[in-house]
């Protein structure tokens, strides 16, 4: 089946899920212990937080505020030309494509999005494509994390100024074991680099990747000391006992880094989750997310089975290059199946296997 990324509306069928959901959730005063106000942005679905605390004797309060994406994020894939230069329509028409059918938020420069084979120039150049192709900047959560704090600084500054949701930011990654103090040191000292009110940070835990992970205590020091910049996590660990624990966290916003474990986590308080795959499947797990958000679960169970047995047969691949074949095949530009090095292309014959095992099990056709 090939399909086109131009230019797309919202299905009549998400259309009704969303605006419904909107109008259960307008008609709730309390979650998470925060009095929630909600409202549309285009048609992706915003959750604002405004959490009161005393600030004097007298009595008067002051407002922090988090604005957070509800439901699907994508962390976008990375299109590169026969060049292997960043093929901006193509980025372009793969967020439209994503944000019409069921995602309600952008991750550009996440792992997915092989941001550690894009330069820091590409990424600033990406960014301001995508705005002026129309993508609202505050749906997106842009990766800015890199070893060096002026780059981290600037890339930040940068997404901040083109009114980013917010950053999703690694801890530096190439020196091993660091202590918990030199990585509270990094963000705090990013924090004042920054040096901007509207700065949003969302930490970015996947260890098994970076070699360099956030430990539950210092996730709760730095949200502790910077509530209004360390606003949330994404925890791609695949440590369910980790999720568990961030969401135990009083105000800190958590997406899980798949939608493996969404449910228990929504029950918990998540408010989606940051999934690669949403970049093929996105509907289907933005309807779950959806249904539990709207108190659906028995429904949400059964769906989420599918949405489960996809994720888990993409994991049996090299997820990057499997899902940029398929999404060459299926829209048929051959630049999605390029890589820069050290990524490779799947061999033909894995390729033909996951996309005949998607097609018989599942009916995606590609």
């Amino acid at each position: 089946m090939r399909a086109s990324f131009g230019e797309h509306n919202l299905t009549a069928e998400n259309h009704r899920r969303k605006t419904a959901l909107l109008s259960r959730l307008e008609k709730a005063a309390i979650y998470r212990h925060n009095h929630l106000l909600v409202k549309p942005s285009g048609e992706n679905l915003w959750v604002c937080f405004f959490s009161f605390r005393p600030v004097s004797r007298s009595g008067q309060f002051t407002t922090e505020s988090t604005m957070m994406i509800k439901g699907l994020i994508a962390p976008l894939l990375t299109p590169f030309d026969d060049n292997l230069n960043l093929d901006q329509s193509l980025y372009n028409d793969l967020a439209k494509h994503l944000l019409a059918n069921g995602v309600s938020g952008l991750a550009p420069f996440g792992t997915t999005g092989e941001a550690l084979s894009v330069s820091h120039s590409e990424r600033k150049a990406a960014l301001e494509g995508l705005v002026k192709a129309g993508i609202d900047p505050a749906v997106m959560i842009p990766g800015t994390g890199l070893c060096n704090l002026p780059d981290t600084i600037d890339l930040c500054q940068h997404a901040v100024g083109l009114g980013c949701a917010g950053v999703m930011v690694l801890p530096p990654f190439y020196f091993k074991g660091m202590s918990d103090a030199g990585l509270y040191d990094y963000y705090a000292q990013l924090i004042t680099g920054v040096n901007d009110q509207r700065l949003k940070i969302y930490l970015y835990h996947i260890p098994q990747v970076s070699g360099v992970g956030l430990s539950i205590d210092l996730v709760k020091k730095l949200h502790a000391d910077f509530p209004e910049a360390i606003v949330g996590i994404k925890d791609s660990s695949g440590v369910w006992d980790n999720t568990k624990a961030l969401l135990e966290i009083d105000g800190l916003i958590v997406y899980p880094g798949a939608e493996l474990p969404i449910i228990e986590a929504i029950r918990l308080g998540a408010p989606g989750c940051i999934s690669a795959t949403a970049n093929l499947n996105g509907t289907d797990i933005a309807e779950v997310i959806d249904l539990c958000l709207a108190g659906n679960w028995e429904l949400a169970e059964t769906k989420h089975k599918k949405v489960c047995a996809v994720r888990l047969m993409f994991q049996d691949y090299a997820p990057i290059p499997a899902q940029k074949a398929l999404l060459a095949r299926s829209t048929g530009h051959s630049a999605w199946g390029n890589l820069r090095a050290p990524m490779r292309p799947m061999d033909k014959d894995k390729l033909d296997a996951l996309a005949s095992g998607l097609a018989s099990e599942f009916g995606m056709h590609f």
